[in-house]
């Protein structure tokens, strides 16, 4: 069970017994005592309840066990699969691109390891804010509202005088040519990041197969790996064997 996962347990068993100790929050989840206080500290510390003597008490639930539950329903189990099966690529004190995507999101989420992240999406550096071991570098520029990410020249320009270890892209639809995203200042960031990249890896769900979008960021050629739920349909395979690029399904 994840971390997120195990808090939405703790507040949903708040909201019967208004409190919580210790050695009830291990009962509950069959953990152990250290996993317990650090999920205590994670609620506490994001303000979502107090700390009692010997465990904790929630002073607004109804507002934070809905917070939680959302936060939770953006990541669909098969994102936080996907997201996991790419965190084996990722070593410490590396320097790592990350893009703006719910299952870069949900790869984001699980990160505990002392890395160097740069990235241009508000959500990925809002995630890695709070953990301590992560050192996160946002490109700045206009916001885009709707896919929550910056740019303009000047990041660009920045990000293409750095060398990554590894880029993880999204897509928003993968066609037989290539990948493709709504708009095209996104689409130009995640191909700029992957010409910086020792190795590049896009995360996508088995829905992405059958999505049709505008703007072409990458082609076969400039994906090593491609991360991704179920076994894509029988043309994509003659594309992934033809260009050599690795496919991991995840678990």
């Amino acid at each position: 069970m994840y971390q997120e996962e195990r808090l939405v347990s703790i507040l949903d068993y708040l909201k019967t017994h208004q409190s919580m100790s210790v050695n009830e929050i291990c009962a509950h989840l069959h953990i152990s005592r250290d996993t317990a206080r650090r999920d205590i500290v994670k609620l506490t510390g994001q303000g979502a309840a107090i700390r009692t003597h010997g465990g904790i008490a929630l002073p607004d639930l109804q507002n934070t066990v809905l917070a939680y539950r959302e936060r939770l329903q953006t990541f669909s189990d098969e994102k936080i699969r996907i997201g996991a099966t790419a965190l084996s690529f990722i070593h410490e004190k590396g320097h790592y691109f990350f893009d703006t995507s719910t299952t870069v999101s949900a790869m984001a989420r699980q990160l505990d390891i002392e890395t160097a992240v740069y990235t241009h999406s508000l959500d990925i550096a809002e995630i890695l804010s709070d953990r301590a071991r992560s050192t996160v570098f946002l490109f700045g520029g206009a916001l885009n509202k709707t896919n929550r990410y910056l740019f303009d020249s000047e990041s660009a320009r920045q990000l293409e005088r750095i060398r990554f270890d590894c880029s993880f892209l999204g897509a928003a639809a993968i066609a037989e040519d290539g990948f493709y995203y709504h708009d095209k200042d996104d689409a130009f960031i995640k191909g700029t990041a992957a010409a910086r990249s020792d190795r590049t890896i896009v995360l996508a769900d088995s829905k992405k197969f059958t999505k049709v979008s505008r703007f072409k960021g990458l082609g076969w050629e400039n994906v090593d790996t491609l991360i991704t739920s179920e076994r894509p349909p029988a043309p994509f395979m003659h594309t992934l064997s033809l260009y050599g690029t690795e496919l991991m399904i995840a678990k």
